[in-house]
């Protein structure tokens, strides 16, 4: 969310962000909306005190030695304000909720530094670690994790799809233990190594959890929603014709309202609830930075990617995922993106998985963030580098959003927290490198040495 107070100050810088994102200028709605809004209000205002001092001049008016006639048009004078006061709140809810949705919808501001350009064709690579592996000097050709996995009996998409249709996955044996492996492992990691706290939070989360890490509305046809057999049903016979079909538009709208009331949305990510842990609060500085982790499942529509990644496990409904989500001062997050990505970075280290950094460009940066960096890995069955991990520095955008706040130190000034989050890594994702960089001639795959301690020793997956 945008802060009101700086459009006003500052008109041409945020159109000129805009224009970073592919947008065209947007103050000059926004003001005059506000503008009308801040009459509105006034103008509230003054009949408010209108209404105050005509009702104590009625008390006069009624007393000994008064005035009926005054009385009685004071009395009507006040009843026409109460009317014109009511209409006047009722336009000042609208007018807010249309200010708030015009702000919800704009994508944050993006930093200075970042690289103007279209698409991830302008993303620029800050650095890279490792060598790829010379296969063919081994004499085989690298196969995708899918043949290898199908080949090993290890990885059945068929079944999946029986049950859930496109885009799931069902790992045995191997796989399976080398998929919760690796979540285990990062998790120590990221909790042992680098001050990250452990958290096990809900997978399902309101909307305004979602919205406070926009989410919504901007994403809403990507998400999965679960709602209950009570909201599915309707509350009044007369909503249903005889067949118990839904009857009428307002009957409709009725049922869409309650669904959004009372739906949950299954989260994307787990930014969402540890984001969400300190909405509404005021920190003290001192207490900041914050860090937080978790594993768990992720769930997405994918509405966007139709005909992208449509074999194997790169894009998938549901995937596990450990989250990076980091709380700090204004001052602080600059260096705390740098940080973050290191410490996803090392986790490719360990495994001795070759990568490199990407910084993206104003068209590839996501909707929430300011400054992204991707780490990409190779995949050798791809011969390409793919995204296991997005590290973005969010400002204060998605704290405006959560009212999330701290108490500077050495001020009475109240301030909103800078949010960042980042993949520590992509469970899923690091499975398929791992498969793909330790796969063997015969079809076999050797587990790499960091993850053989939670193998219970074991150094090969084979049929």
């Amino acid at each position: 969310m945008h802060d009101l107070k700086w459009i006003r100050e500052n008109p041409q810088s945020f159109d000129a962000g805009l224009k970073r994102r592919g947008l065209e200028p947007m103050s000059p709605a926004i003001l005059k909306l506000d503008e009308e809004r801040r009459a509105n209000t006034g103008a509230l205002q003054d009949m408010q005190a209108r209404r105050n001092a005509a009702s104590k001049e009625i008390g006069k008016a009624k007393g000994k030695g008064g005035d009926p006639e005054k009385a009685e048009a004071l009395i009507a004078e006040v009843a026409g304000l109460k009317e014109k006061i009511a209409a006047g709140e009722k336009r000042e809810r609208e007018m807010d909720e249309q200010l708030k949705s015009v702000l919800a919808a704009i994508p944050n501001l993006l930093q200075a530094d970042v690289p103007d350009g279209p698409d991830e064709s302008a993303n620029v690579e800050l650095r890279k670690w490792g060598h790829p592996r010379n296969f063919e000097k081994e004499g085989f050709e690298p196969k995708q994790h899918f043949e290898l996995g199908e080949a090993l009996k290890l990885m059945d998409f068929e079944a999946a799809a029986k049950m859930s249709g496109a885009r799931f996955t069902v790992l045995k044996g191997g796989l399976a233990r080398l998929e919760r492996a690796l979540g285990q492992f990062m998790l120590d990691v990221q909790t042992g190594e680098h001050g990250y706290t452990e958290v096990s939070p809900p997978i399902l989360v309101r909307d305004h959890a979602m919205f406070g890490t926009a989410q919504l509305p901007k994403f809403e046809e990507d998400q999965f929603w679960a709602i209950s057999g009570e909201l599915l049903s309707t509350k009044s016979e007369d909503e249903v014709d005889e067949a118990g079909t839904l009857v009428g538009e307002i009957a409709y709208l009725n049922l869409v309202t309650r669904l959004r009331e009372g739906r949950l949305s299954l989260v994307p990510t787990a930014e969402v609830p540890l984001t969400n842990l300190v909405r509404e609060s005021i920190l003290a500085e001192a207490d900041l930075p914050l860090r937080f982790t978790a594993l768990t499942p992720c769930f997405r529509a994918e509405a966007g990617a139709a005909g992208r990644d449509t074999r194997g496990m790169i894009r998938q409904h549901q995937f596990y995922k450990v989250e990076m989500v980091s709380i700090t001062a204004a001052g602080q997050s600059e260096a705390e993106h740098g940080r973050m990505t290191g410490c996803a970075e090392e986790i490719l280290k360990r495994l001795d998985l070759p990568y490199r950094v990407v910084v993206l460009c104003s068209g590839d940066t996501g909707f929430a963030s300011r400054r992204t960096h991707d780490i990409e890995v190779w995949l050798p069955g791809q011969d390409a580098y793919r995204e296991i991990s997005s590290c973005s520095n969010c400002g204060d955008f998605q704290a405006r959003r959560m009212q999330a706040r701290y108490r500077p130190a050495e001020s009475k000034d109240i301030q909103f927290v800078h949010t960042l989050n980042g993949s520590g890594l992509a469970v899923g994702r690091t499975l398929i490198a791992v498969m793909e960089n330790y796969q063997q001639k015969d079809g076999g795959i050797r587990v790499p040495e960091a993850l053989r301690p939670y193998m219970g020793g074991i150094e090969r997956i084979g049929a």
